[in-house]
């Protein structure tokens, strides 16, 4: 099964505090969060994976 991650976006000015990431099979293993932006407010720098 491939990974899901979920994410939290930080910024304050943003509106989105949570969504999921589900990745395909063929994700690269150097594969980062730091590649992705929010789908929102278009940040990099403040997504967080949420730790369980």
């Amino acid at each position: 099964m491939p990974p899901t991650e979920e994410v939290v976006c930080t910024n304050e000015d943003c509106f989105l505090d949570l969504f999921e990431i589900h990745y395909t099979y063929d994700v690269p293993d150097d594969f980062d969060l730091s590649e992705l932006s929010c789908p929102v407010c278009g940040g990099t720098d403040c997504l967080e994976r949420v730790e369980l």
